[in-house]
């Protein structure tokens, strides 16, 4: 139907939490899945106290809470408690998706792991986002994306030659995740669609990982080579870094890839002499002088804006880009075009950003709402969705699930 919204129709129960999860169960909320997030305020959310804060730090307040939960309902329910979890376990049947993102086997504590839940609900698709899959010899060991991005080798490529491994900023594999889950959960929407059979999606973002260090990993199987720290530097293009310019902390990157794109840089700088020198002749030549070369560009971005110089190159042909910061990036004209960043109004954070998703659906644009506060929807949970009745609905409330 036109301007309907592709998943409008789908319940999702989702337990997830931090990034790899809320990441994944966002889209499927943009998109017309009623998305009900189950958590509780003995432990809140760890992205809902995350920095930055907009106006008074609070549990509702999270700028990161507000870009990962979109057009979600809150339910709190202290899983703590036998009374909260047979509530979630009406969540979990009423769901035609249910995503967790515990250390494998924590829902089976609740009685709310994919056995149990399809007792009740025999078409339920599960999702289980964890760290290594939850079958395996270190299936069970509970972490983090900062120490995943270890362990699946982002540090040991992160860094400069001479120095420790650094590792990206942001717990990278929480990235990476998500898109697997969401293109797991379709699918699977898909094969019920047309059999009525339910899934269990066990997805390990470790593995998810992986594909992203494929020319690493095919580099060790093929040619028995480890890999190293390396910092910017290419064994397929000299000048190839980020080179500081003018102002304060601003940077252009620049990749030069061929003979032709070389003399296109040259060019661009105004063919000083060293660039005729024969340490610069070739391809190999200047990868083998890339430090030395580094200096001299360096020497020319310095006198001149970022802008100016990707302006410059990318007119002459040759690859550069600014190394934006959150600035930028808000004002990017492209982005602005696109609409990429989606304002919202929140009722705590007042008109905030949220981003919305880099694909566009012919005449179904997502619907993005504020994120919801802690606990927000519990009564419409609860009474219109589980058709918990007034006086059950009092009773939990006066056993305090709701903690």
């Amino acid at each position: 139907m036109a301007g309907q919204l592709p998943l409008e129709g789908v319940k999702v129960a989702d337990f997830s939490w931090a990034y790899a999860g809320p990441i994944a169960t966002k889209q499927l909320a943009i998109f017309g899945a009623q998305v009900v997030k189950i958590e509780t305020h003995s432990r809140p959310d760890s992205v809902r106290i995350a920095l930055p804060f907009i106006g008074k730090p609070s549990r509702n307040s999270s700028a990161v809470f507000g870009n990962f939960a979109p057009s979600k309902l809150s339910i709190s329910l202290n899983l703590n408690m036998p009374e909260a979890v047979a509530v979630a376990r009406r969540l979990a049947a009423w769901a035609d998706v249910v995503v967790e993102n515990f250390s494998a086997g924590q829902m089976a504590t609740w009685g709310l792991d994919y056995a149990r839940i399809r007792e009740s609900n025999p078409g339920v698709i599960m999702l289980s986002s964890s760290q290594q899959g939850q079958t395996g010899p270190t299936a069970s060991h509970p972490g983090l994306g900062g120490m995943l991005q270890a362990l699946a080798g982002f540090n040991h490529f992160t860094g400069y030659p001479d120095r420790g491994p650094r590792g990206p900023s942001i717990p990278y594999p929480d990235m990476i995740a998500p898109w697997f889950s969401i293109v797991a959960i379709i699918a699977a929407l898909e094969h019920r669609q047309r059999t009525g059979e339910g899934q269990y999606l066990d997805l390990s973002q470790l593995e998810a990982s992986l594909q992203f260090l494929a020319p690493a990993v095919l580099d060790y199987s093929a040619n028995g080579r480890a890999g190293e720290r390396r910092a910017n530097a290419s064994d397929e293009a000299a000048p190839h870094n980020a080179y500081r310019c003018r102002g304060d902390d601003r940077w252009c990157a620049i990749s030069v890839r061929s003979d032709e794109e070389w003399r296109a840089f040259r060019g661009v700088v105004g063919d000083p002499a060293w660039a005729g020198e024969p340490r610069f002749a070739s391809l190999a030549d200047r990868i083998e002088h890339a430090g030395e070369l580094d200096e001299l560009v360096s020497e020319w971005t310095g006198e001149r804006e970022a802008e100016e110089v990707m302006r410059l190159m990318q007119e002459g042909g040759v690859p550069a880009g600014v190394v934006a910061n959150g600035r930028d990036l808000h004002q990017d004209p492209q982005l602005r075009h696109r609409e990429h960043f989606a304002m919202v109004d929140h009722p705590r954070m007042g008109t905030i950003p949220v981003d919305a998703p880099a694909f566009r659906i012919l005449g179904t644009p997502p619907d993005i709402q504020p994120s919801p506060s802690l606990g927000q929807h519990n009564e419409m949970v609860c009474r219109e969705l589980l058709q918990i009745s007034p006086e059950e609905y009092q009773t939990l409330l006066d056993q305090g699930i709701f903690s």
